[in-house]
């Protein structure tokens, strides 16, 4: 049993430096929807396995599964139209194509994103190009104007680590200009700002329901449009490129919707899985967001620690606390400090992270995107001549300051769907323990 927090935070030592760490116990995985996992999801993919039919389209007993995920998803958020896909990466190949972009077109992307992200722009054959982020780890509104060129199709807002930056801003510029906005929401499923889902704010939003997301099937993600335009298009493209009649056979004969599609859909058994983890989502995400902003407000008096901007608190579903040092070395040191007091998960978790650990949400992090690497022999789409626009872009460290200002003195943590009133106190108790020697 860990002893008070008061006792932790006026121990003399650092546990770094050989003293006793505030707690040896590790703290849960940050595996968001994993911790909820139970019977609710074992009852409907059981469903399905004893109906023989884990194809969405047709089979001996559908269960209906992905439709009723797709119902329930758009009364919870307010989307007009949403569609289940195998996988967020997957959504994002599907919202470019459904949107027309290839070559000669460019798509604007954070600096701090995943690789998925820049994965899909370069697939579709476009050039992906850079954006500075804010102090909300979003792109910044004011990068996004002076970005846009007479190249520009799209941008990409990666509501990035649980909460929507400046979307709305964001979303009025691109309204304004004439392109397109696809919200990445990967990681905030659940989130909202003002009152407005994430998702709602552009012309596509795309969700995963990967293993580290808010909610989880393993694998799965989520298209999401208000157009039905670009929602006939979305359906064909996941599939084989047609569209399915009464059936769910592929109709073939319309002209308009013969495309080539990826073959991205959900099956049965991931679309049960979804549909128990949504309907537990508000826990998951309330739980989070309390823990988080709970220990957030009782470290906000500590002088040298800062914090992300969330702009709209309530509508943050908590999975990530970011915070920002005075410079690198002091971000390495906190980290090592907190991990070595305990804020540590379990082997193989990444709870407690300096943001130079973070790999491949940062853009100078992304070998293929800083060599400019092709699956093609040809060096597509980077060498197409439409795209001899881009040939002058940098994708390596140095080509967006304020990103690169964060990724070398930001500090991350997790924050687990299952933490305890103690887990809670012990993370406040050893930030505070670090602060008073580390941020001196």
């Amino acid at each position: 049993m860990t002893v008070s927090a008061a006792t932790h935070e006026h121990a003399n030592r650092l546990a770094i430096e050989g003293g006793e760490p505030v707690r040896t116990k590790p703290l849960p995985w940050e595996l968001p929807g994993a911790h909820w996992i139970g019977e609710e999801e074992l009852e409907l993919v059981s469903r399905v396995v004893r109906a023989q039919s884990p194809f969405r389209f047709y089979g001996p007993d559908l269960q209906h599964m992905v439709d009723t995920l797709e119902k329930e998803w758009c009364a919870a958020f307010g989307h007009k139209h949403a569609l289940g896909v195998s996988s967020g990466t997957a959504a994002l190949t599907i919202a470019m194509s459904a949107l027309d972009i290839g070559p000669g077109d460019e798509v604007l992307v954070p600096g701090y994103l995943w690789v998925s992200c820049v994965a899909a722009v370069v697939r579709a054959g476009a050039i992906p190009k850079l954006v500075d982020v804010d102090d909300c780890f979003t792109l910044d509104p004011a990068d996004v104007e002076r970005k846009i060129g007479p190249n520009t199709r799209a941008a990409l807002m990666v509501h990035m680590s649980g909460a929507p930056g400046r979307v709305a801003d964001v979303a009025r510029i691109c309204r304004g200009r004439g392109i397109a906005l696809i919200e990445d929401c990967a990681q905030t499923a659940g989130a909202s700002q003002n009152g407005k889902a994430v998702g709602t704010f552009g012309d596509i939003g795309i969700f995963s329901f990967q293993l580290n997301k808010n909610m989880t099937s393993g694998d799965g993600g989520m298209v999401v449009t208000e157009r039905d335009d670009l929602f006939r298009r979305i359906v064909a493209l996941h599939d084989l490129g047609y569209p399915r009649n009464e059936k769910g056979r592929l109709d073939t004969s319309d002209e308009t919707c013969q495309l080539w599609g990826v073959g991205a859909r959900m099956s049965e058994l991931t679309g049960a899985m979804c549909l128990a983890q949504m309907r537990k989502l508000p826990q998951i995400t309330g739980n989070m967001r309390s823990s988080k902003w709970r220990i957030r407000d009782a470290l906000a008096d500590l002088p040298g620690l800062g914090f992300r901007t969330v702009p709209d608190p309530s509508g943050d579903t908590g999975p990530f606390l970011l915070m920002t040092l005075k410079d690198e070395a002091t971000a390495r040191r906190f980290v090592d400090a907190l991990r070595a007091e305990g804020i540590a998960g379990p082997s193989g978790s990444l709870a407690c992270l300096a943001m130079r650990e973070w790999g491949m949400h940062w853009y100078s992090n992304i070998p293929s995107l800083v060599n400019k690497r092709s699956d093609s022999r040809n060096g597509f789409p980077w060498t197409h001549p439409s795209n001899a626009f881009g040939q002058s872009y940098s994708y390596a460290a140095g080509a967006l300051p304020h990103c690169d200002d964060l990724h070398a003195r930001g500090a991350l943590l997790t924050i687990a769907s299952t933490l305890t009133p103690e887990d809670e106190a012990d993370i406040i108790a050893a930030v505070r323990k670090v602060a008073r020697v580390v941020l001196a």
